[in-house]
């Protein structure tokens, strides 16, 4: 290490642990072991442009232990992004762009959200199944428009996470050539060492899962370092890992090697004196000579070259592919195509009666002609979730053997459009995640309602990000019947509801299922859960009740028996509750009641219309309402108000044919009826309270 690669290093170190104790809070220790193998990377492998930090055909780079994230910061900054020292002096506080941990669309140069341990090394093998699909899609001979690498800075802790076994094993049987994972292996982590309870052998466990793997038994050795990065960019056929021997909290002479300096500042003392046994100066904080500077620049100026280069070969590809030009620019925008949604089905009503996981298929394989960067596929229950793209191919390593059992027909090499995750439900959706912040395909991933569970922390990322990626679940209430109640959805529902920035829309027929993928791909700035039901509905009559485009709206009023007269009773129901909703409304409008039926399939589009339109749908003068949902009903007291009746669960489902637990559980019309009429009684009597006042002693 020659003195400007010492300085560069140690300021990388140093801008990290000022930042952390500067906040006096935040985890120094990974960055003062990892500074070296991130210097080697960011200033001779990473191509990059901190100035166009969305240049489409950039490396990406993943801070999987997303705890470390000052370590990334010193790097922007260092790197030449819009990250000034101010910036990182307000490390972890209010308003600034250096939070806690990684938050893409807060940091420029921060590509995905990290965090929990494992999600980043996920979404990475995302990234770069996206960039495997659009290069087998759209680069030509002598062009190579789409032509990144993935490199992820892993801990002990990503790969301790379940989740890790799961994506990097996928990762293997992909072959995916152009993802790179540096593993920190210091062997502490936030309660001690890791020989408390990680003892596996990691290489073997890499190579036995199709990596390529290396070893630099020295963190600090940049030659080492920079060979083995060197020879994980050659290896094209597999997925590298660097597995890097580093101290944790390197330099500091009392917590250097300790868990002591994993999650916590140094302290004054202990910062003074690593920067001492390290030859840095000790005052002021945040010092950076220009020599650190100068290997980003040129690292910076390399990058600016490459984009360059880039764009004369695009004007090129521009000449010689017009069509896939136009293409690729257009999905990078993340615009729909013209027309997109004209050849989506329609079904008509009086016909067979047709579950809504079905009509989605049958949406899919419209949307599969007209949305050529829709990709996806399920957590092996393609036959049970219809959520397969029939005759566009599988996503599977190019020369892996064709025509096995299970193919849909097309291609079979990395520009197949189905996508085959295994029973890997959280990787699933850490993948459909990273693929959407990659750009230039619109993922979607399916599995069964009750296990968004094993998958809920990427569907929390993906709202966090903002990322449109549309998640189906399918076999969505006790209705599904006889794989009893480990298999029956009871909370989901309102366990998906509360996460933020998450659209839930559970349709009510065939039509609906139209209107909801419809709105799930129109979204771009989130994600989308699509909740779908086993059973088969009837089509509802649309003739005489109100068209599913209302379902952009979230809610509509479907039916009601007086057209314009302000209802006495409410009913509110989603999915297939909503033809018990029906059937109850005709039977209380047959006694003389002005009833009202409200179709509200998804509570945020509702929530997200103006007051007019709300009280339009759910007048506040009408407080006879009953919601009906087989679920628990936690939730809907938003809508029913504390008079109201919610028609739900309050337990576990059962083994039984789906008719017979809707009838043992109370889901019926009949119950329905007899809630409105409690309600009514309850609201009337209410009033008369209100009239005459309290009755007296």
């Amino acid at each position: 290490m020659n003195r400007t690669e010492s300085v560069a290093v140690n300021a990388v170190r140093f801008l990290a642990a000022d930042m952390v104790e500067e906040a006096k809070s935040g985890h120094p220790g990974l960055p003062l072991g990892a500074a070296p193998m991130a210097y080697v990377l960011w200033t001779r492998h990473l191509t990059h442009n901190p100035r166009d930090p969305a240049w489409p055909d950039r490396d990406r780079f993943i801070l999987s232990a997303g705890h470390g994230s000052a370590l990334l910061y010193a790097l922007l900054h260092l790197g030449g992004y819009d990250l000034p020292r101010d910036e990182l002096a307000r490390f972890r506080q209010w308003g600034s762009r250096t939070p806690g941990h990684p938050e893409a669309g807060v940091t420029p140069g921060v590509e995905v959200t990290t965090g929990p341990l494992g999600q980043g090394l996920a979404m990475a093998v995302g990234l770069a199944m996206a960039e495997a699909h659009l290069a087998a899609r759209f680069n030509r001979p002598p062009y190579r428009v789409v032509d990144h690498t993935t490199y992820v800075l892993a801990s002990d802790g990503d790969l301790m996470e379940g989740i890790s076994a799961e994506a990097c094993g996928l990762a293997g049987h992909l072959r995916l050539g152009k993802l790179i994972v540096l593993y920190d292996r210091n062997g502490i982590s936030l309660a001690g060492s890791t020989e408390l309870a990680f003892t596996e052998d990691v290489p073997a466990r890499f190579a036995a899962q199709g990596w390529h793997v290396t070893e630099v038994l020295d963190g600090n050795d940049l030659t080492a370092l920079d060979r083995a990065l060197q020879a994980a960019r050659e290896e094209t056929a597999r997925p590298s890992l660097i597995c890097v021997s580093t101290t944790i909290g390197y330099g500091a002479p009392q917590k250097q090697g300790t868990f002591h300096a994993h999650g916590s500042p140094l302290g004054e003392e202990e910062l003074r004196g690593a920067k001492r046994a390290l030859g840095w100066p000790e005052e002021p904080p945040f010092f950076v000579p220009d020599e650190a500077r100068r290997p980003f620049q040129d690292a910076a100026a390399r990058g600016a070259e490459a984009q360059k280069r880039w764009d004369e070969a695009m004007r090129g590809y521009r000449t010689d592919h017009p069509e896939l030009a136009r293409e690729l620019s257009r999905r990078l925008r993340g615009e729909l195509p013209v027309g997109w949604d004209a050849g989506l089905p329609s079904f008509a009503a009086g016909g067979k009666a047709i579950s809504t996981r079905k009509a989605s298929e049958a949406v899919l394989q419209s949307l599969a002609k007209a949305v050529p960067e829709l990709v996806g596929g399920s957590a092996d229950l393609n036959p049970s979730c219809l959520t397969w793209l029939k005759g566009e191919g599988d996503f599977q390593a190019p020369g892996r053997r064709a025509g096995i059992q299970g193919a849909v027909g097309g291609r079979w090499d990395h520009g197949g459009r189905n996508l085959h995750f295994g029973v890997r439900e959280h990787t699933m959706g850490a993948i459909a995640v990273g693929m959407a912040r990659h750009g230039g395909v619109r993922p979607f991933a399916g599995t069964f309602l009750v296990f968004s569970d094993y998958m809920r922390p990427p569907i929390r990322l993906a709202a966090l990000m903002g990322a449109p990626v549309v998640f189906v679940f399918t076999h969505d209430s006790i209705a599904l019947g006889e794989d009893g109640p480990t298999h029956q959805p009871v909370e989901h529902l309102a366990s998906l509801r509360a996460i933020p920035n998450l659209t839930v829309i559970r349709p009510a027929d065939a039509g609906e299922t139209v209107a909801a993928w419809r709105a799930a791909l129109e979204r771009q700035e989130g994600p989308t859960a699509l909740v779908l039901t086993r059973q088969d509905l009837p089509v509802l009559d649309r003739s005489r009740l109100a068209p599913p485009a209302g379902l952009r709206k979230g809610g509509y009023i479907l039916w009601e028996s007086s057209s314009g007269a302000v209802p006495e009773l409410i009913l509110i129901a989603t999915g297939s509750e909503v033809h018990l909703a029906l059937a109850a409304g005709e039977e209380l409008a047959g006694n003389g009641l002005r009833v009202r039926v409200v179709a509200l399939p998804s509570w945020e589009l509702f929530d997200r219309q103006p007051a007019p339109y709300l009280d339009h749908i759910l007048p506040p003068a009408v407080r006879a309402r009953v919601a009906v949902e087989a679920g628990i009903r936690l939730g809907w007291e938003h809508y029913v108000g504390l008079e109201g009746e919610i028609v739900g669960l309050s337990s576990f489902g059962a083994s039984a044919p789906g008719p017979v637990l809707l009838r043992e559980f109370g889901i019926t019309p009949s119950a329905v009826v007899a809630a409105g009429q409690r309600v009514l009684a309850r609201v009337a009597a209410a009033r008369e309270r209100d009239y005459h006042g309290p009755a007296g002693p």
